[in-house]
């Protein structure tokens, strides 16, 4: 009886909880994010499926460790996509430090979006990936958070540490770079 109240309470209600030490708590946190949160880190670390699985572990011991760190007045989705973000962030430098120790040139990794009318999903799908397969990890975390986490403008603000100005004008030259790749997807109006 008592889980089954658990899947009442607020995120951030769970997380006075996981403070606590309640376990069921964190289980009912990880159960709410942890689908989307596979998906996120598939797309930002170059769609490898074990990495994606260890950095979402990861994430979540990390939740626990610094549970005491989280303020409950606050977002916890917020909280919680900002240590995401950080982590690949952090991955990225990784990566570049050890093909710059390798001799080798950073191959950028990319994403994207726009809507489709004219064509099978599953083609037009395909087209989305190798797009988004071409932006830089910002544009990636930046569409990653809007359109596949579908976040408010102001979180994703707060998560990027940057004023929700630049979070619209960023967004607005993704899809502009993503319309141009795509395009001959797109409807043509008579």
């Amino acid at each position: 009886m008592f889980f089954k109240s658990l899947d009442k309470k607020s995120d951030e209600e769970l997380m006075r909880l996981v403070q606590q030490g309640n376990s069921h708590a964190m289980t009912e946190l990880y159960q709410r994010y942890s689908r989307n949160l596979l998906r996120y880190f598939y797309r930002m670390l170059w769609k490898e499926e074990p990495k994606a699985q260890d950095f979402l572990h990861d994430l979540f011991v990390k939740v626990i460790e610094n549970a005491s760190r989280f303020n409950p007045d606050q977002k916890f989705s917020t909280w919680l996509y900002s240590v995401a973000h950080n982590m690949c962030k952090n991955e990225y430098r990784k990566q570049a430090f050890r093909q710059a120790m390798d001799g080798r040139i950073i191959p950028e990794r990319l994403f994207e979006d726009i809507t489709h009318r004219q064509m099978e999903a599953q083609e037009f799908q395909q087209a989305l990936d190798e797009a988004l397969d071409k932006l830089s990890e910002d544009e990636k975390h930046l569409f990653m958070l809007r359109h596949e986490m579908e976040m408010p403008l102001e979180e994703i603000a707060q998560v990027l540490n940057c004023p929700l100005g630049t979070v619209k004008s960023r967004l607005f030259y993704v899809k502009r770079k993503l319309a141009t790749m795509l395009y001959k997807y797109q409807t043509v109006k008579k």
